[in-house]
């Protein structure tokens, strides 16, 4: 049990170092309120119809958000280690979600459940910032994304998620790497063929 508290101490200092500085009193408060849970691979995190009650920090492993569409699977968000994911609209309007989480590798995550992370911002404006630049930064993510796929050609899609997202590329299955894109498994090979050969 004492590595898991070390552990909690570990994530809430290098939270505080990528969001905000922190007190020491600030770090208790985050420390206090983090909920380590681990999925096996291929286990749902979030499924569809639950409500989202927390922010998700990935400690290690590998994660897809996805959402029925037609009866096909659209996977909306890769997220790997040391990242942030949420289901932004559930978590803010307490509804049902239609998105799912899954976890793609052994994955363990911090939960930072909304209702606990709310008071101790509210008496702590360090993590009040916080809780800002983790929603901030969510909603470029989601952003750049959909602009990803409204605007640059397959080939570009492919190489900008290279840059963005090396470790994603390297460790997700094609076929969600592919969806994600918005593009076909097979167009996604001639795409990566390509980018070989410019290389």
């Amino acid at each position: 049990m004492k590595d898991l508290v070390n552990t909690t101490r570990d994530i809430a200092r290098e939270l505080a170092r990528r969001y905000s500085t922190m007190t020491h009193d600030e770090l208790d408060a985050l420390e206090s309120i983090l909920v380590p849970m681990k999925f096996a691979k291929g286990e749902m995190i979030l499924k569809e119809g639950e409500v989202c009650r927390n922010i998700y920090f990935i400690e290690h492993g590998l994660i897809r958000q996805f959402y029925y569409k037609n009866g096909k699977e659209v996977t909306e968000h890769l997220g790997e280690d040391h990242t942030i994911f949420m289901c932004i609209e559930s978590l803010f309007k307490e509804e049902p979600t239609r998105l799912q989480v899954e976890a793609l590798e052994p994955t363990l995550v911090y939960a930072m459940p909304k209702q606990d992370l709310e008071v101790v911002a509210l008496h702590n404006v360090n993590i009040q910032m916080m809780y800002r630049k983790i929603l901030e930064e969510s909603l470029i993510i989601s952003q750049i994304h959909a602009d990803l796929v409204r605007f640059e050609s397959a080939q570009s899609r492919y190489k900008k998620m290279c840059k963005l997202n090396p470790q994603v590329v390297l460790r997700a299955p094609l076929v969600y790497i592919a969806n994600y894109l918005q593009m076909t498994p097979e167009t996604l090979s001639r795409v990566r063929a390509a980018s070989l050969y410019d290389e």
